[in-house]
């Protein structure tokens, strides 16, 4: 069994800022702005997923699934010991279940979440005594970035919907 690519800081940083250009995109749609994608050993992109709940109208679009289920197709395997995930936003308790379940080999994530955090904010399911397969977690990766995109989406979110309330009273 092979282990993740060891990428340098600088590939870390130049796939986060490309993450952080698909999140606000993502944000511009209507959905939360997050994107992740998985690399392969050799460092390849063979999954891409920007959060699609709103638009597919499913509850499982989150970003980070949507990127397995299109590496585990490229990959022809349901297995990615040998892979790394990179995601803007630490993943919640079902994407964090299935990157367990999927042996995700590495997860680096940007921003803490403090409310629905799976690997850290509020709980680690990967230090939990039920995770049966052990992942490299890094957290933090351009952080303050990450941190601001989510912020401001909604902070905009709450903004319109303050707007299009107080139209309805007039």
């Amino acid at each position: 069994m092979s282990k993740p690519i060891a990428l340098s800081q600088e590939e870390k940083t130049k796939w986060m800022t490309r993450l952080l250009i698909k999140a606000i995109l993502v944000g511009e749609r209507g959905e939360v702005p997050i994107a992740a994608v998985i690399l392969d050993k050799r460092g390849r992109c063979i999954g891409y997923g920007g959060n699609r709940r709103e638009a597919m109208k499913d509850p499982l679009g989150h970003a980070e699934l949507v990127a397995l289920r299109q590496a585990s197709w490229i990959n022809n395997d349901w297995r990615f010991n040998d892979c790394t995930l990179i995601v803007n936003l630490e993943p919640c308790p079902m994407c964090a279940g299935a990157l367990i379940q999927a042996r995700m080999g590495k997860i680096i994530y940007g921003s803490e979440d403090p409310k629905r955090g799976a690997l850290g904010g509020t709980i680690n399911l990967a230090e939990h005594k039920s995770a049966h397969h052990k992942m490299i977690i890094e957290r933090g990766l351009m952080e303050k970035e990450s941190r601001k995109i989510i912020l401001d989406w909604f902070k905009d979110k709450r903004f319109l919907n303050k707007e299009n309330l107080l139209s309805k009273l007039r």
